[in-house]
């Protein structure tokens, strides 16, 4: 029996989005986009029943950014699930254990299924793990069942809106939407919120008018020792977003014609970011991932730090606010220090954090080029499929892959380096919504802005449909 019959039987039970019957046109797509979008924010304010929505400190601050979630409310979970059960199906599907027909319509269902059901799982297994670390302090069995629930619900309602975006209803997907759109929300908030933080507002701008409107030093205007944003981190968001959009513009260009046209010529650009933002999603999935079952084996067997087996994979205590945070063991080193102070106080950490970081993104980077279909082989085919050659070469796979081997391995270790490097050095210097985060608006926004442009050239002129695709 096939790995995917086996979710037959439940296939008819688990909830899904009947993709349109007809072309949706553009405009009602991209409102039924900005519905999925208000409902995300809707849900980020709304607190969980039972637990205060300012519950102190986060162990799960740097995290939060590609899990598009918000501490104490129905978003907690965010996306994590979805992504996490994502790659899981990733690695079942490119170590073969799933194998599925793509022009079989029962397989993709079940492939569909199959994909909701890790989803469904790793919802349940992250609440579960959320209330039994002590994310929210000492529960009760009813507050706990409570909690639960919220989770439960809420995160399959984000994962059906990330398949009403994706079937047809609305445009891209869900999952990056929700990403850019938390990330956006955190930057504004950070640049010009008016609440109240020792005295200055929080927002970097609002306080820095602040600062010389009270006639503070010069010092004072741009640097905030306090750990609230400020223009210095400000000012390294400006040069983040611009240098992720520079490295997102570096490609290798590499001439290809068509076998039957011999008129046509074109080019089939390799982008440095060959694998996008992939690695860094992967990368902290597995962080965060790894982060909760460390809190969840100290909480329940290693409360004293008195295990030295257990000691080398976390160790924790409880701040002030009654939430866990690493102080040591293998979890610590897997936690970003947050800003420049915290760096200068334990450059070790900073520095093994750093290198952790780059190296799994670079081995996220050359997994995802073998399981994802990007690979020079599967490039090859595409080209050959298509009509086209590379000019100066037979129209033979082998020469083309020995050719697309000269860059794409190349390419894809230099950008899952680069990636990872932007996003744990960013950290250090206040950047507004992380380096990660700025690397993930920009990918995000530039594949919404092809994609939109498409689509609209798409209902001008239909006929050039199948050409953009």
């Amino acid at each position: 029996m096939r790995f995917l019959e086996l979710f037959k039987p439940i296939s008819r039970i688990i909830p899904e989005v009947k993709p349109p019957e007809r072309k949706v046109s553009f405009q009602n797509r991209l409102i039924w986009t900005l519905l999925a979008l208000l409902i995300y924010f809707i849900m980020s304010e709304i607190p969980l029943y039972g637990i205060p929505i300012s519950a102190g400190g986060d162990s799960f601050t740097t995290y939060r950014v590609i899990f598009a979630s918000t501490r104490g409310t129905l978003m907690e979970l965010g996306i994590g699930p979805i992504v996490t059960a994502g790659l899981i199906i990733q690695l079942l599907a490119g170590s073969d254990i799933i194998s599925f027909d793509r022009s079989s319509a029962e397989d993709r269902g079940l492939f569909t299924t199959a994909s909701k059901f890790f989803s469904i799982l790793m919802i349940v297994i992250q609440a579960v793990l959320y209330i039994i670390s002590g994310q929210y302090g000492t529960a009760t069995l009813t507050k706990s069942l409570l909690i639960f629930a919220q989770l439960l619900v809420a995160g399959i309602i984000i994962m059906l809106l990330d398949e009403l975006v994706q079937k047809g209803w609305g445009i891209g997907s869900g999952i990056s939407l929700f990403i850019v759109g938390g990330i956006t929300a955190n930057i504004w908030w950070m640049s010009f919120s008016f609440m109240n933080y020792d005295g200055r507002a929080y927002g970097a701008i609002i306080a820095f008018f602040q600062g010389i409107w009270m006639r503070e030093p010069v010092l004072n205007w741009f640097y905030r020792s306090n750990g609230a944003p400020d223009m210095i981190g400000f000012f390294t968001t400006l040069v983040v977003f611009l240098f992720v959009i520079y490295v997102e513009g570096m490609r290798v260009e590499l001439p290809i014609s068509h076998s039957q046209y011999r008129g046509y010529r074109g080019r089939m650009p390799i982008k440095l970011l060959y694998v996008s933002n992939i690695p860094v999603i992967l990368a902290y999935a597995l962080f965060a991932n790894f982060q909760l079952v460390g809190q969840f084996v100290w909480q329940r067997w290693n409360l004293a730090n008195d295990n030295n087996w257990l000691n080398w994979l976390g160790t924790f205590q409880y701040s002030t606010s009654g939430q866990p945070y690493a102080t040591g063991g293998l979890v610590y080193y897997l936690t970003s220090p947050g800003g420049i102070q915290n760096v200068l106080d334990a450059p070790l950490k900073a520095l093994v954090y750093a290198v952790i970081v780059i190296v799994f993104c670079v081995i996220f980077s050359m997994t995802w080029l073998e399981i994802g279909g990007l690979g020079a082989e599967d490039m090859a085919d595409q080209l050959l499929e298509s009509g086209m050659q590379v000019p100066g070469f037979r129209r033979n796979k082998q020469p083309i892959v020995t050719l697309l081997n000269r860059y794409i391995p190349t390419i894809t270790i230099i950008g899952g380096a680069i990636v990872g490097a932007l996003a744990a050095i960013s950290d250090f210097f206040g950047v507004f919504g992380s380096g990660m985060g700025a690397l993930l608006a920009v990918s995000i926004l530039y594949q919404y802005y092809q994609t939109m442009v498409q689509e609209q050239v798409a209902d001008l002129y239909p006929f050039l449909r199948g050409t953009l695709q």
